[in-house]
């Protein structure tokens, strides 16, 4: 897996005010941390950032260059703007090659359930363990022509080589149902009927 690699800057200046100059000259502040070391807070480029997450997906590793070095970082945190989608800061956390690390990966269902079925995913990510340089954009489930009552449990996936299942295996991730029908109308309509049959019991 190869990961991208970000230059970044060494940032001295904290606080509500640095992190307004940095956003506006399109840089993103951010700070990592872990293997025991202090954290050290940078400044990031903009668009370059928010397309290397875009491209490692919820679990991103990219390659920091920084103080004459790279580090391997994964993004561990993401604020975004919640109108103008932009990044405002990241937080990443050092891992290294062939290192273990336990995330949470999405889970995306494919493929088509049998007609008249309900597909309902009951849990979104999963949570497992496995090489930061090699962890899963997100786990497939596959639907397709499953009858109704059928259930997959976390211990039924399908993971990649070397990930382990951190999940309960007898967590629910998908079931597939049949819709529920509605008594509304049925309940409406007889209900008219009462209305009706009181109107005319009336005008008698």
């Amino acid at each position: 897996m190869s990961t991208e690699i970000i230059k970044a800057e060494v940032r001295t200046e904290f606080g509500k005010g640095a992190a307004r100059r940095i956003r506006r000259e399109d840089k993103i502040p951010a700070v990592i941390y872990g293997h025991g070391n202090d954290p050290v807070h940078l400044t990031l480029p903009g668009h370059a950032t928010m397309m290397a997450l875009r491209h490692g997906g919820a679990n991103a590793v990219v390659e920091l260059d920084f103080d004459g070095s790279t580090h391997l970082a994964l993004a561990k945190q993401v604020q975004t703007d919640p109108v103008r989608r932009i990044l405002e800061h990241v937080d990443f956390v050092a891992v290294k090659r062939g290192e273990k690390v336990v995330v949470d990966v999405p889970v995306v269902v494919v493929g088509d359930a049998a007609p008249g079925t309900l597909v309902v995913t009951d849990l979104a990510a999963i949570h497992l363990e496995a090489e930061a340089t090699h962890i899963p954009e997100a786990i497939e489930v596959n639907v397709e022509g499953a009858e109704a009552g059928t259930q997959i449990h976390a211990s039924d996936l399908v993971l990649p080589k070397g990930s382990v299942l951190h999940t309960d295996g007898d967590a629910l991730v998908v079931n597939v149902t049949t819709p529920a029908v509605s008594e509304e109308p049925a309940e409406a309509e007889a209900a008219e009927g009462e209305a009706v049959e009181a109107e005319a019991t009336e005008a008698e």
